[in-house]
């Protein structure tokens, strides 16, 4: 009688050791993303104007502004080049690339001595914060838990968004050095790049298909190469308007990327429909998002009567704990009304901006809250919601029309406030009051503008997709004409199906 061979007691110690270091490697993806998608977004705001008064006195104030806007037109340029990355080296090396950049930046940063050095350091924050938005998308996207570290992504995103500004301005308060704009935290990035490094060594141990990717095709590159047009575009002009345009042309440039980034999203059907609704989302969301709470966070500022920085914190804090909850509610929805619920993100965003026109300014800091989490709630709802509908290409696509957005909703901000601070400080009585009554009153018609176009976003995607509806519907027979009989088709004989599995194989 042969004898069974002896079970082991305990599973091979490589079977045990695989689920600990997936685990490991999911709870790094998310500390990675939420500590480095603040850091990219960080890289956006221009608050050179904050600390003027510390600079040299024979650097031209103007040019210290113009080069320190250049990280977010650089930021626009590098995320659909790092996409085409991503998708080639994965995100684990994309992420270290990026942070080491940064690291860089942050660290010449005390060196700055000038317009030049300062434009050069903020292409460098730029480039390395486009690097790590896809880089951390697609890490999230390649995890088996990436019903977890999904939401984890739009809710850190959303909130990083909101609170972008604030976060930029918070070390500036009692600074004495203006070089301080150039590396607000340096020891988060050197943290976030360690973070970055034992994941990059886990995942090239535990990787079983090798250091490099799966090579796009020539469509997968095509569409997203597409998504650098409008990019290099509303760049383009947005150095250009730094060179005293009138604030009419700018509004004007800033409505025709609008229109191209609308335009853009409407073809993107690749991935099935949930390529346009995640174009669509993006748009919308970085229209509004930052240039709404950037003006906001000024408008609440101590000295012009709001309840500074210290009070919108707790603000703050409840909306990032509200938006993540909600992003992992929004997770667990019937995927079949993950459409819908992207809409529904961003109506809460459109209801949001209604509470910015009732309840900003405020003295205290209790009633931002409202704002707040309707901003950050809706934002970071719609941003899952149509992740869950898109592969990883659309999604990277979608992603590529996000800042060009940001950018055309500051430069539409901004267009908007220079025409309503002159037509102030041309009238006769200006007084300190309505200079801060033109403020206010550029956010509340900023806010009222930006409603509007999230409303025509949603009309134009609820049009399209009705209409891509129909397309696809097979045509019903006319009235009074039967219906053309069905013919079953014909079952293949074994030689029939011998043939058919030669030729798959």
């Amino acid at each position: 009688m042969a004898v069974p061979p002896i079970q082991p007691l305990h599973p091979p110690l490589d079977v045990v050791r695989a689920p600990a270091v997936a685990i490991v490697v999911d709870i790094l993806v998310a500390l990675l993303i939420v500590a480095t998608l603040p850091l990219a977004i960080l890289a956006i705001p221009n608050t050179i104007s904050v600390v003027a008064a510390l600079l040299p006195p024979d650097v031209s104030q103007i040019a210290m502004m113009r080069a320190h806007g250049l990280a977010l037109p650089a930021m626009l340029l590098t995320v659909p080049a790092a996409a085409l990355a991503v998708r080639r080296f994965r995100a684990a090396p994309v992420l270290v690339a990026g942070l080491t950049v940064l690291a860089l930046a942050d660290a010449g940063g005390g060196f700055a001595d000038g317009p030049v050095t300062v434009g050069v350091l903020r292409v460098l924050h730029g480039v390395g914060a486009g690097l790590l938005v896809p880089a951390t998308l697609v890490a999230a996207m390649e995890r088996p838990s990436r019903r977890i570290l999904l939401p984890v992504w739009a809710g850190s995103l959303a909130v990083s968004l909101l609170g972008g500004q604030a976060l930029a301005l918070w070390p500036l308060d009692a600074v004495s050095s203006w070089q301080v704009t150039l590396q607000p935290y340096p020891l988060l990035t050197g943290v976030a790049l360690a973070l970055a490094a034992v994941f990059l060594v886990l995942w090239l141990v535990s990787d079983k298909k090798g250091a490099g990717g799966p090579r796009l095709s020539a469509t997968e590159r095509t569409r997203l190469v597409m998504a650098a047009v409008p990019s290099a575009g509303i760049a383009l002009l947005a150095v250009g308007t730094t060179f005293d345009w009138p604030p009419l042309m700018v509004i004007a440039v800033a409505s025709v990327a609008v229109v191209a980034m609308l335009g853009l999203g409407s073809v993107a059907t690749f991935d099935g429909p949930g390529g346009r609704v995640l174009a669509f989302t993006n748009v919308g969301v970085g229209l509004v998002v930052l240039p709404t709470a950037a003006q906001m966070t000024y408008v609440e500022l101590g000295g012009l009567g709001g309840p500074g920085l210290t009070g919108m914190w707790a603000p703050f804090g409840v909306a990032a704990i509200v938006a993540l909850l909600a992003a992992h509610a929004a997770m667990r929805v019937n995927e079949e009304l993950a459409a819908r619920l992207a809409a529904a993100g961003l109506v809460t965003v459109v209801v949001g901006l209604c509470a910015v026109r009732l309840l900003v300014p405020t003295m205290g800091g209790s009633l931002l809250l409202v704002p707040f989490v309707l901003l950050s709630t809706g934002a970071a709802v719609a941003m899952v919601s149509a992740l869950r509908l898109a592969g990883q290409v659309a999604a990277l696509f979608g992603l590529s029309l996000l800042f060009p957005a940001v950018l055309a909703g500051f430069l539409l901000g901004t267009g908007i406030q220079v025409t309503r601070l002159r037509a102030v400080s041309e009238a006769e009585d200006t007084t300190r009051q309505a200079m801060v009554d033109g403020f206010v009153g550029a956010l509340h018609l900023w806010a009222l503008i930006g409603g509007f176009v999230l409303v025509l976003v949603l009309l134009l995607a609820s049009f399209l997709a009705r209409r891509s509806a129909l397309a696809v519907r097979p045509e019903e027979p006319a009235a009074g004409e039967p219906e053309p009989p069905v013919v079953p088709a014909p079952t293949p004989s074994p030689e029939d199906r011998s043939d058919d599995a030669g030729a798959d194989r």
